[in-house]
């Protein structure tokens, strides 16, 4: 069983302040109860008790009983876990029209200024731009899924990364668009790197049975993501980075394109090898 300490850690995740998860975890404990009882088991002042607990009931994690004194009562852990969901939701949907009454005045503002300082940018200068790798590469490749509207094109070796861009591909795959992966022949990955690609292929094959995957005969130059790529050039967006074995991955960066042309070429060599040089079992 978890300690008290690690019970207000486990709350405090919910973005609960040091005292609003202390005294939640007590009264998800102790049931409904007053403020001073909070206060004397959980050792919050009794000037900050009230605001505290009064907090809590305005997240709708406690019900404020009326009386004298006020007792308050905590919602099941259930309840509390989708209201926590629920206030992050109308927090982001409050944000979100916070920047749009916003619209106008940046752009009126910063759009002139922005192009007067864009006009000196070269066609090759803005080709690429670059991104550590790691978690800034997982950034942008969650990104390329929320943004895609038809179609998404890994190239992986192992897709060692799936579950930290898993949530970004079930909800591409809930709106419609086409997952397809191309993974390197495990026969060519060091026996620890084929262990964990065939637990991800299993993963997918269980439960995102709509996503395509191959695996690739011959070694793999580069790996990415690229996404909505077009045959008349006019979209597509792609991160991606050429094999380097000798360079740690911390050492490495990622380049990141919107370039339709380049897009449309990466997908042209994604189709040849997934076409001619590829199998789906042995």
């Amino acid at each position: 069983m978890r300690s008290e300490d690690e019970r207000v850690e486990l709350l405090a995740s919910l973005d609960l302040k040091e005292y609003e998860a202390t005294a939640l975890a007590h009264l998800l404990t102790a049931g409904r109860t007053t403020a001073p009882d909070v206060a004397e088991a959980t050792g919050i002042p009794k000037a900050r008790v009230y605001d505290v607990l009064a907090s809590l009931g305005e997240l709708g994690y406690v019900k404020v009983i009326p009386g004298r004194p006020k007792e308050y009562q905590p919602k099941s852990p259930e309840a509390v876990l989708e209201r926590a969901k629920e206030n992050r939701r109308q927090a982001y949907e409050d944000y979100v029209g916070d920047v749009e009454s916003l619209r106008d005045e940046v752009l009126e503002t910063f759009g002139p200024l922005y192009e007067q300082a864009d006009e000196d940018v070269t066609p090759t200068a803005e080709l690429f731009h670059v991104v550590d790798v790691g978690e800034p590469s997982e950034t942008e490749t969650r990104r390329l899924y929320n943004v895609a509207e038809e179609a998404v094109y890994v190239i992986t070796n192992s897709f060692a990364y799936f579950e930290s861009v898993e949530p970004a591909v079930a909800d591409a795959l809930e709106r419609g668009v086409e997952v397809s992966v191309l993974l390197l022949d495990p026969a060519h990955l060091p026996e620890e790197k084929a262990g964990v690609q065939a637990d991800v292929v299993e993963r997918i094959s269980a439960e995102y049975p709509e996503v395509e995957y191959r695996f690739s005969e011959e070694r793999l130059p580069w790996r990415g993501t690229f996404v909505d790529p077009s045959g008349e050039y006019e979209s597509g967006q792609a991160i991606f980075l050429t094999e380097e074995p000798d360079v740690p991955n911390h050492r490495r960066q990622a380049a990141i394109t919107e370039n339709g042309s380049f897009v449309a070429g990466m997908k042209r060599y994604f189709d040849l090898v997934w076409e001619y040089e590829s199998f789906r079992d042995r």
